[in-house]
């Protein structure tokens, strides 16, 4: 049984494989019922672009969990990895072409966005109880039915808050692009400007007719999957 847990603004721990992952982990974010030293055993810490709201508390994790690597795109995987002082822990990648990271498939995306160091990007991260897409920061993009496509994910974690992402009705418009089996909203309410609501978000998607689960999670909430 896969899971992930919610810590508010983009952040989300994912179990897969017995494998724990960090997926641009800002705990210390307002909302976030945790803080950095609470989450041990970690194998991977994933970030999708270099802004200080999604590279968050990388690199205290990572000099807390010896064992863990950092996933990116390659020269933000590289900044964060000298950060920690051993550059060998990171693994830096590129859009497309699938990684193979501790057994899993681990593939970087189009994001439309801005970033230090290096492009801005998603995530995909295929697992046998399921595949799980993390949009990171991004507006809605035609790159996502490709994404949608390729990968076919099964769970979407898709921005909403407007203003720096997608609203609610581009979010909905990317639902629909993507096809996913279940979306859980992310990336709004953690500051004033961030304006997007989860239930607007629902009630257009059900609008539209659009075949999805839609899970609005509150920070610290598990949701268990197996696809």
């Amino acid at each position: 049984m896969g899971y992930l847990v919610y810590y508010g603004h983009a952040a989300f721990e994912v179990g897969v494989d017995g494998k724990k992952i960090l997926i641009d982990p800002w705990l210390s974010n307002p909302k976030s019922p945790v803080k950095p030293g609470d989450v041990k055993g970690v194998d991977l810490v994933i970030v999708t672009h270099g802004h200080f709201d999604h590279i968050g508390d990388s690199v205290e994790i990572l000099k807390a969990n010896p064992q863990a690597r950092v996933v990116a795109i390659f020269e933000l995987a590289s900044h964060i990895a000298s950060q920690v002082g051993d550059e060998s822990r990171a693994v830096g990648g590129n859009i497309g072409g699938p990684m193979n990271v501790d057994g899993l498939r681990i593939a970087l995306t189009p994001a439309t966005h801005s970033s230090q160091h290096g492009s801005p990007t998603g995530v995909v991260i295929a697992s046998s109880e399921g595949t799980i897409y993390h949009a990171g920061d991004t507006g809605v993009t035609y790159d996502m039915k490709l994404v949608g496509e390729i990968y076919r994910p099964d769970i979407a974690l898709l921005p909403i808050g407007g203003h720096f992402t997608m609203d609610p009705v581009e979010a909905a418009k990317a639902v629909e692009l993507l096809q996913p089996k279940v979306v859980i909203p992310m990336h709004y309410g953690t500051f004033p400007v961030l304006y997007g609501n989860p239930a607007r978000f629902k009630s257009i998607l059900e609008e539209k007719g659009i075949p999805v689960e839609v899970r609005i999670l509150e920070p610290g909430q598990r949701y268990e999957f197996k696809f």
